[in-house]
């Protein structure tokens, strides 16, 4: 009986230790994975020359799905187009696509989510959405001037629904090299909670 016992324990043991890794962590590594193929490419990466010789490898939160969340959309009618300061002299051309809104650890976060309305930018990106972010993270674990994420119009619910995933956040290259110009997180872009997801503040090796 005992021998018996031993063998579904092992059984246990093994099916546990093969149990196949959630499909969104998969998702999430890959994305990491190729962030930080991009930082050794250097044609690719933002690093200047120096730092590129000693980077290693860039410093994620762990993979938390309760970052990615699912938020209320409230497009914008009639949106005019402004200016969007930068860290240089330069004013690339934006609209407020529309408001945001959703609940994270029971506060409830109401930002403005913007699009690019350059008449030069790239057709390919026309369906991209721009998204900076401070939260209570910014100047602490994560970068000072805020992060960005990118959402796709094309992720819009037919319910007004859209998926913010903060696993995916991203630094400005402004945050790695000052030769960049990047776009500065607007003050009513400010969350009340910090969000533990996405890439840290970089450290130089």
């Amino acid at each position: 009986m005992k021998k018996i016992f031993t063998f579904f324990l092992l059984l246990l043991l093994i099916s546990c230790n093969n149990t196949p890794k959630d499909t969104y962590v998969n998702e999430i590594e890959d994305y990491q994975y190729e962030e930080n193929l991009k930082f050794h490419d250097k044609s690719e990466s933002p690093l200047t020359k120096e730092d590129l010789k000693t980077f290693k490898k860039l410093d994620f939160y762990p993979i938390d799905k309760k970052y990615r969340v699912i938020a209320t959309l409230e497009k914008t009618v009639n949106a005019p187009i402004f200016e969007m300061a930068t860290t240089t002299d330069r004013k690339p051309l934006y609209i407020k696509y529309g408001t945001i809104t959703f609940t994270l650890d029971g506060k409830e976060q109401k930002i403005p989510i913007y699009q690019n309305k350059d008449l030069d930018i790239n057709p390919q990106y026309k369906d991209n959405l721009f998204l900076p972010f401070t939260d209570k993270t910014s100047g602490e674990e994560s970068y000072g001037g805020g992060r960005y994420l990118d959402v796709l119009t094309t992720d819009e619910k037919p319910n007004g629904t859209i998926v913010i995933d903060f696993n995916k956040a991203y630094n400005p290259y402004c945050a790695y090299n000052v030769r960049y110009s990047c776009p500065l997180t607007p003050k009513e872009n400010s969350l009340s909670v910090a969000i533990f997801a996405g890439i840290k503040a970089y450290k130089k090796h």
